[in-house]
Formats: structure tokens, C-alpha cells, sequence
């Protein structure tokens, strides 16, 4: 028998997991809702599915720079200069195969092996499960309301003090998965300096951009130039199945990316970078899907704590509510497991974005339709009465 790598033994992705049995539920004839996953309910914009449909018919579609096409990164430049008033470069993007490509790219070109990389918890899994199966020694910083559910410098010195070990890098959200959270601006800045002076990489993941409810969502680059940013058209572009996302790197790394992702990735695929741009100018569409989602939140904001389940940190973006179920359990793994077995609603138990006291807490996706939520909060409420 082969054996596998000791990198092979990485937790699940439980949300996954989670997803696949409410997959298997509802090809089986149950009426499932899944609130376990980042999956918006509404589709691609009309010009993305437009463009894509104009490129089939075209019938000529291949492998374009390992870094994307030109066309794509002047129209991501564009976007940057209307939203947030910065002049770019597009030779410093780079388009990726989803967000995911992206953070492989990061942690291959800026870290090695036995180097320390702080990241927040709760916070999104496969940062912690990509890098240890890399060999990275991953620092997860508490992240709560005494440090406004974000990273300070006061929280990585005490991190690092705690590990013995100098940090190599940061990565933060903002907004956050899973607690919403939305990082400001002073206190990103703050962030983005301490890294600096310290001469660690900042990692900002902006994947939720655009899904700010609360709060000043600000782009690390308003701040930091110096910063590597991570996006992605998932999930305010509503595109999570095309797997297409985006970096803005400082100019000096272009190369060291572009080399591995040469060999990684070859190319980020044809269509999804002509459907991707298409997106970019459909902020009307998508808008009227926040709106929906907005809707949502405030239906959970609502009905959640009445239901027991009182929320667990800010709901400010993104489309997530992290909610505190130790009134019924103290095991969320039996408890997501339960849920979807006896009332068909998949949610993603707090282990997987907290591995200290996620056995206390619940994530509930609201990127679903309205009545999907509404019966989703009935079925929840008559369970737990």
C-alpha cells in the first residue's frame, strides 16, 4: 500500500463535508436548505452570462498569459480607480483560478517551511489547512470584542511572544468569514504599518468587498501599497462556479507569482476572464442582489437570538451570522450533523473556523432567497422549542 504525505493529514474543510451530505439529502428527495456555504442563491450577470454565450458561439477558446489577459486587468485597474480613487498599474495584477489559486500563489512566493504566518479566530479554514499542508506554522490570534473581532499589533506581539517565534506574515479579511467583521480604515492602516515596520508580508483578503452592510470597507491599497491583495468574483459577482479571483501585487513580486502560477495553474481558463469582465459592469445587478441579502440579515438579526441562538460577533458584511448555540450544545459538529439529519437545514458547525471554541458556535449562510431563510428560521425555531 502507498503512503501518504504527512501534508496529505490536514483537517477537513467541515463546511464542505457539510455540503456534500446536504448534496447527498437532497438527490435523495429531501427538501434540504443549505445555509453552509458562501453560495449566492442569484446567478451570474446578465453580461457576464452574455459574454460568455458571445464566446462559445466564438468556439476559439485557450490558454492566455499565466497571469490573465491584458483586457481583464485594465478593466479590474478601472474598477479600483472608480471605487476607491486609486490610479494601478495592471501590470501588477494578476488573475488567478479563484481566490483559492491566489492564497496557494501568496503562501508559496512570500513564505518556506517552519515560517510563521498570524491569522485570525475565528476565521476562514482553508487559510490554516492550506498552509500546514505546506509546512507553515500557522499562528491563529483570538480575535474578539476587545479587539473589535480584527488583528491589532497589540494582538500579534502577544501572539508572537506566546509562539517563540518572529511572524513572517499577516492575513486578514475584512469583511470576514465568519464573523462579518469589517476592518476600518484607521485600523487598517495601523495593521498595515506594524507589518511594515516589522517586515512582514499583509495578506488582505477582500473577497467580500462590495458585501458591506456596516461600517467602512476600504481596500488595503488606500493604505498600504506594499500589501498583497486577494479577490475574487465568487461572491459579490455572484460566480463562484466560473473559479475566477484576482491579486494586486507590489510591483517588485509580479515575476516570483507569475513563475509559480506558470507552473501551477498554466493559465487562469478563457471564458471565465471574458465573463469576469463582462461583471465588472453590472454593479446595478448586483446591487439589487445585496439588497436581498440585506434583507436577509436583518431576517436573522431578527429572528436568530429570538430563537436562542444569540449572535456571536458583528453581521457588518459579508453574508454570514455567527451565532453562540451553547444554550442547546457544546459539541457543533453533532449538532450541524443532527440539524441536517432531522429538519434539513445545513449549517456549518464554529469548529471549522475556530478549532478552540468553535464547539460553541454555529455559521449560517444568508446568501440563500428569502424564503429559503424564512422557512430555514421556521424549521430551526420548532426544533429548538
Amino acid at each position: 500500500m502507498v503512503e501518504m504525505s504527512k501534508r496529505s493529514a490536514v483537517e477537513p474543510f467541515h463546511a464542505m463535508d457539510v455540503l456534500a451530505e446536504a448534496t447527498r439529502r437532497r438527490d435523495a428527495g429531501h427538501p434540504v436548505i443549505s445555509m453552509a456555504v458562501g453560495q449566492p442563491s442569484h446567478p451570474a450577470p446578465k453580461a457576464a452570462l452574455e459574454a460568455a454565450r458571445r464566446a462559445l458561439e466564438h468556439g476559439r477558446l485557450g490558454y492566455t498569459d499565466a497571469l490573465g489577459t491584458l483586457s481583464l486587468k485594465r478593466a479590474i485597474a478601472a474598477h479600483y480607480h472608480s471605487r476607491h480613487g486609486i490610479a494601478l498599474d495592471p501590470r501588477r495584477i494578476a488573475i488567478t483560478t479563484g481566490s483559492s489559486a491566489g492564497f496557494n500563489l501568496a503562501f508559496l512566493a512570500l513564505f518556506d517551511p517552519g515560517d510563521c504566518v498570524a491569522i485570525p479566530r475565528p476565521g476562514y479554514p482553508a487559510y490554516r489547512n492550506i498552509m500546514t499542508a505546506l509546512g507553515l506554522d500557522v499562528i491563529e490570534v483570538e480575535a474578539n470584542a476587545e479587539t473589535g473581532f480584527t488583528l491589532t499589533p497589540d494582538s500579534l506581539e502577544r501572539a508572537a511572544a506566546r509562539a517563540g517565534k518572529p511572524l513572517k506574515g499577516v492575513l486578514l479579511a475584512s469583511p470576514a468569514n465568519p464573523t462579518g467583521t469589517v476592518t476600518g480604515k484607521a485600523r487598517l492602516k495601523a495593521l498595515a504599518d506594524y507589518c511594515r515596520a516589522q517586515s512582514f508580508a499583509f495578506i488582505s483578503d477582500e473577497i467580500y468587498h462590495g458585501l458591506t452592510f456596516a461600517g467602512e470597507e476600504t481596500t488595503a491599497l488606500e493604505v498600504a501599497d506594499d500589501a498583497i491583495v486577494i479577490n475574487s468574483f465568487s461572491k459579490y459577482y455572484c460566480m463562484t462556479g466560473w473559479r475566477i479571483g484576482w491579486m494586486v501585487l507590489p510591483e517588485a513580486q509580479v515575476r516570483a507569482f507569475e513563475r509559480i502560477a506558470q507552473s501551477l495553474y498554466i493559465s487562469p481558463p478563457e471564458l471565465s476572464q471574458i465573463a469576469a469582465e463582462a461583471a465588472l459592469g453590472a454593479d446595478e445587478e448586483l446591487d439589487g442582489y445585496k439588497q436581498a441579502y440585506a434583507a436577509n440579515r436583518e431576517l436573522l438579526l431578527d429572528r436568530l437570538p429570538r430563537i436562542g441562538l444569540s449572535v456571536a460577533s458583528p453581521m457588518d458584511g459579508a453574508f454570514y451570522a455567527y451565532a453562540d448555540v451553547s444554550r442547546f450544545t457544546n459539541d457543533s459538529m453533532a449538532f450541524a450533523r443532527r440539524m441536517l439529519a432531522e429538519i434539513n437545514v445545513a449549517a456549518t458547525p464554529g469548529f471549522d473556523f475556530d478549532p478552540v471554541e468553535g464547539h460553541c458556535t454555529m455559521r449560517f449562510s444568508y446568501a440563500g432567497s428569502a424564503a429559503e431563510m424564512a422557512e430555514a428560521m421556521e424549521r430551526i425555531a420548532r426544533w429548538l422549542a
